[in-house]
């Protein structure tokens, strides 16, 4: 893959709301959890490609904290589909030299699904080909008020205003680069509450395909679409040419 315009090949950090379970096993005849199950292959295969493709770092948001809303049913399925990946997975993600991360609030998860997000952190915490992060009963606002809430604890003697930079080691992101291609798949175009503070400057990029649909093909395509733009932070497009000419000289 190549750019024309001077933008990163390929992105450093890709984060993925991953949408459209229960509307894939809907058209099928089959239970929402059926779409569930099936969108667990879909992240094997999400997974490997930007693995290949050098990635450093993907992001998938597998369950926000308003989603404890649903049915208790498709709840109970989740956390169960949760504890049966993470004990058919990690191994083979360890092998593949792929660092596993969970983050979100974990006090509402059973000690089980705890020990076990625990063990696999532990256990990959050495690799480097790619860091694999879950956001899991997690939320942008609980996010961001959780770090304002480290920082006062760090610094409580601190007066005066807090600066960006002082917040941002409390985030749950601090050890990851700010992503640089958000994707979310199923149609819908908003972000949910997904990292509302790391997405500031990222390339937003919507599809109509259920998550299920979506493999490594899939990747090469919205990748190719971050290809195309022009990332200027704040920058006009003069800046960025020049800049990129110095780069290259």
């Amino acid at each position: 893959m190549s750019s024309s315009n001077g933008t990163r090949d390929i992105p450093r950090h890709i984060a993925i709301i991953m949408d459209g379970n229960g509307r894939w096993a809907r058209r099928r005849f089959m239970p929402r959890v059926a779409g569930h199950r099936k969108g667990v292959e879909a992240v094997r295969a999400v997974v490997s490609r930007c693995a290949e493709l050098g990635v450093s770092h993907l992001t998938l948001f597998a369950f926000s904290s308003e989603n404890w809303r649903r049915p208790a049913e498709e709840v109970n399925f989740l956390m169960q589909l949760f504890v049966r990946a993470l004990e058919d997975e990690v191994s083979r993600l360890h092998q593949n030299g792929i660092r596993l991360r969970v983050i979100g609030d974990l006090s509402r998860f059973e000690p089980r699904l705890v020990e076990l997000i625990r063990n696999a952190e532990a256990t990959t915490a050495q690799n480097t080909r790619l860091n694999l992060t879950i956001a899991a009963n997690y939320g942008g606002r609980w996010d961001i008020l959780q770090a304002m809430e480290r920082m006062l604890k760090a610094r409580p003697d601190h007066r005066g205003p807090f600066t960006e930079q002082e917040l941002e080691p409390h985030l749950s992101m601090a050890f990851a680069p700010e992503p640089d291609l958000f994707i979310r798949t199923g149609g819908e175009k908003r972000i949910s509450n997904f990292l509302l503070w790391q997405l500031a400057y990222t390339e937003l990029y919507f599809t109509d395909s259920l998550w299920p649909e979506f493999n490594g093909a899939a990747i090469d395509d919205a990748i190719a679409s971050y290809q195309q733009r022009e990332r200027r932070f704040g920058r006009t497009s003069e800046q960025v040419q020049a800049a990129s000419a110095g780069q290259h000289a």
